[in-house]
């Protein structure tokens, strides 16, 4: 049975990635990294690891697994600077990879967002393609990337862009329409769960489409 580690379990994403890989009995074990101690009640199969992002490499033994999930993200506002989102949503992502890779993971999946493009002028997408773009450079036989578009569901801090998503996403086009948190964790985790298909990316509208319940 597959072994998981989730970075960024705290968060939107990451918290429903780590709910249903709790509760499939596909997985053996599910690791964790977080700079936060656990809430909540502990599941047998769960190992929590308070981790320093910045010094990943003090976390080696965590990453004897066979898939390693990547949820981390942040904005400018919250980051304080374009120097820590960057070091959040890019230096971070390519340090899990590059652990998981050595440790024997075979499967490596990322929350990205839609539009992201390492050429582009906007430096939100700009920073989200070159994740990407240095993640598939990895010797990975599985890549798998989620771009949702808007996020849906309940944050510890209030992002105005998904209020307002929240509020009018029926007048979205079809493609950046919102998409669920809980719906884009299904499709990792059902992702992680097949072993991955090569390398492959999960468009918001595909993911709401197969994986919205």
């Amino acid at each position: 049975m597959p072994s998981i580690l989730i970075a960024g379990a705290t968060g939107l994403v990451g918290s429903e990635c780590l709910r249903l890989a709790l509760a499939d009995p596909a997985f053996e074990r599910v690791v964790v990294l977080a700079r936060r101690p656990r809430e909540g009640p502990v599941a047998p199969k769960l190992d929590w690891r308070l981790a320093d992002f910045s010094h990943l490499e003090l976390q080696r033994s965590a990453f004897a697994v066979d898939a390693v999930l990547c949820a981390l993200g942040t904005t400018i506002r919250v980051a304080g600077s374009r120097e820590r989102f960057r070091e959040v949503d890019h230096d971070y992502p390519l340090a899990l990879a590059r652990l998981g890779l050595a440790g024997g993971a075979t499967h490596f999946l990322l929350v990205s967002a839609l539009g992201a493009d390492a050429t582009s002028r906007i430096f939100y997408n700009r920073v989200k393609g070159e994740t990407e773009r240095d993640i598939l450079a990895l010797d990975y036989p599985h890549i798998t990337i989620a771009r949702p578009s808007l996020l849906l569901g309940d944050r510890r801090e209030l992002r105005i862009g998904e209020r307002i998503g929240q509020l009018l996403g029926f007048a979205i086009p079809g493609r950046y329409r919102p998409i669920q948190a809980r719906t884009a964790a299904r499709a990792l985790i059902d992702s992680a769960r097949s072993g991955g298909a090569g390398r492959r990316v999960l468009e918001s509208a595909e993911m709401r489409r197969r994986f919205d319940a």
